[in-house]
């Protein structure tokens, strides 16, 4: 029970119920350009300033801009002309899209998509099944290591994990394996042209149930098989294992729940977000495993990273 204090004065509930709020501002923070105007200008802005460059009512970006102060995404300073404004480092690293680790594509992700899906969250829970259709017409399946050198990053989008392999094994080679749409942008704004240890492979037939995949050693799914039920997951593991070269393997990334299913709380939520847009779920190590091994793979290996997402390695 909580203690006397906690029930006079609900602290972590009041938390909890404004969650959203603070996800929305930070969201529109990104979408707005907030934070890449303030990077570009070099210098700290005024309130008028930032609301005129971006076209915008002066009253509402002030309440956002101090708003983003409140979450120190945002720095202000008071002078004699007034509040101005600047990024803190951690907006400049993660929320504008210039930063090579920008997090910025997957900010307008959770707010345009994840978002409005979570408003039927009560619906997914009473149904028991995805909402995408009911918050946006359409189907949810509609298209929208050292010792392996040939890497097929199945679903490898803007190439963030391929540019990762090849820095740390300079003599891997990554095939990104994703829709046309999605190797263009890579191809554009991600993946440096002179970076000839990279190739793509286009998805021609819509997705990769239905597509060829290329032969590889090492085949890396990451955060893709939490979206399917497990007879898709099985049926994607057993095409990558017939494509699999002898002694390869096949490496997911993913966020793993306790054996016990107790947590971590984010991994549940991510969970609770995959019911209400997709047809998946969070699982254990003990459940890919068991996908893994239905697949044909063998000489499983988890690893625990601490942090959100874990991996787990299979071997053909």
């Amino acid at each position: 029970m909580g203690s006397a204090e906690d029930l006079d004065y609900p602290q972590v509930i009041l938390q909890y119920s404004s969650g959203f709020l603070v996800s929305k501002v930070m969201f529109t923070a990104c979408e707005l350009g907030v934070f890449d105007l303030l990077l570009e200008s070099g210098k700290p802005l005024s309130s008028d300033a930032i609301a005129a460059r971006l076209g915008t009512s002066t009253t509402g970006m002030e309440r956002l801009l101090d708003a983003c102060v409140g979450l120190k995404l945002l720095a202000v300073e008071l002078t004699q002309e007034g509040a101005l404004y600047r990024n803190t480092d951690i907006s400049n690293i993660y929320l504008t899209k210039s930063s090579p680790t920008s997090q910025y594509h997957i900010m307008m992700y959770y707010s345009n998509t994840v978002y409005l899906c979570w408003h039927y969250l009560a619906d997914a829970v009473r149904e028991g099944r995805n909402q995408y259709e009911r918050a946006f017409g359409i189907s949810s399946e509609d298209p929208f290591g050292a010792m392996y050198r040939q890497i097929c990053d199945l679903g490898g989008g803007g190439g963030a994990l391929a540019q990762e392999c090849v820095s740390l094994y300079p003599k891997s080679m990554v095939t990104i394996y994703d829709l046309p749409k999605v190797v263009q942008v890579a191809k554009e704004q991600f993946v440096p042209h002179e970076e000839h240890r990279i190739s793509f492979h286009e998805v021609l037939g819509g997705d990769f149930f239905n597509d060829s995949i290329p032969e590889a050693e090492l085949y890396i799914l990451s955060k893709t098989l939490h979206d399917w039920d497990d007879d898709k997951c099985r049926q994607l593991l057993t095409k990558v294992y017939k494509a699999c070269q002898p002694g390869g393997g096949v490496l997911l990334v993913e966020s793993l729940l306790n054996e016990d299913k107790s947590g971590p709380l984010e991994t549940q939520l991510y969970s609770m977000n995959m019911l209400v847009q997709t047809e998946g779920k969070e699982r254990t190590a003990a459940e890919y495993s068991k996908l893994l091994e239905a697949a044909g793979f063998g000489d499983i290996q988890v690893k625990r990273t601490g942090k959100v997402y874990d991996a787990v390695l299979g071997r053909k």
